[in-house]
């Protein structure tokens, strides 16, 4: 997706809620070098998800701190956690439990702490849980998603936010009694509150997937020119590629991966629910063929 004006105070606010979070003195430093970065490389033709990589890489740098997201992390996955009962009785109960797991996916999407209609901590998340368990899906391609899914033997689950992640356990487990291998994909370093590669080890990811890949870089969403050659060849032999969250679409919406793509996402913001032809706060799950 091409980096609209939108993106320029929601980038900005980000850059804020993170220096915040450090909370290190160093809040002016951060958002100067965010700042400087974003006026040397801001250009409507390039990609939005490229463009706030560089920008987080200046205030990280500026920062001197890995990862200034971990607390709420933590936090966020204790949070899910909770949920693991709930969501299973409401798969179990469901006339279509696929359906039904792809709607609990989405759900946590709303788990990306300090950007556009999403919540800013995982207590918030307490509040609004029943709710977003009754949003029907704006985009429904569930039923194509499980024609594609019956003729491949192979997955490739990118994920997006801690928290989040415990979510997309139940749709994945569903994948692979199906006879599926799932190789999932996380972040290659720390960036937002993106699930890392500790982050994953925390809360032992790799032991509900057949194989766990990272994106091999610190970058928003998935930048197909940075990844490594394994990850490359799970891409090219998968079936389907299932990418969560919004940094995601972004980062591989303009590419051509020659495997079908089911971006499932909340589209929580106008430049990227306009994108997809939604209205803001959209649950989607589109198939791109």
């Amino acid at each position: 997706m091409k980096h609209r004006p939108e993106c320029i105070p929601c980038l900005l606010g980000r850059v804020l809620f993170q220096s915040k979070l450090a909370n290190n003195g160093r809040e002016v430093e951060s958002t100067e070098a965010a700042l400087k970065t974003y006026a040397e490389v801001i250009s409507k033709e390039k990609n939005s998800a490229r463009l706030a990589t560089q920008v987080h890489r200046s205030s990280y740098d500026a920062l001197g701190v890995r990862d200034p997201y971990s607390d709420l992390k933590i936090r966020a996955d204790r949070t899910a956690a909770r949920y693991e009962e709930r969501i299973k009785e409401f798969i179990d109960n469901s006339d279509d439990r696929f359906r039904a797991a792809v709607k609990v996916a989405i759900l946590g999407n709303i788990m990306d702490f300090g950007a556009g209609i999403a919540i800013d901590s995982p207590e918030e998340f307490d509040e609004l849980f029943e709710s977003l368990l009754k949003m029907e899906l704006t985009v429904d391609d569930t039923a194509e998603m499980m024609k594609v899914l019956g003729l491949s033997s192979s997955a490739v689950y990118i994920f997006d936010n801690c928290g989040e992640v415990l979510f997309d356990i139940p749709l994945i487990q569903m994948i692979r009694d199906m006879g599926v291998r799932v190789i999932g994909v996380v972040r290659g370093e720390p960036i937002l509150n993106d699930v890392a590669a500790e982050d994953a080890e925390r809360i032992g990811l790799e032991h509900r997937l057949d194989r766990m890949l990272t994106t091999g870089a610190f970058s928003i969403g998935v930048d197909m020119g940075k990844i490594g050659a394994e990850l490359r060849d799970e891409i090219e032999k998968a079936g389907l590629i299932i990418a969560k969250g919004m940094a995601n679409f972004e980062s591989l919406g303009e590419e051509d991966l020659g495997t079908p793509v089911a971006y499932m996402l909340k589209a929580k913001c106008r430049p990227v629910a306009s994108e997809l032809g939604v209205g803001v706060g959209s649950n989607v799950a589109k198939l791109i063929p």
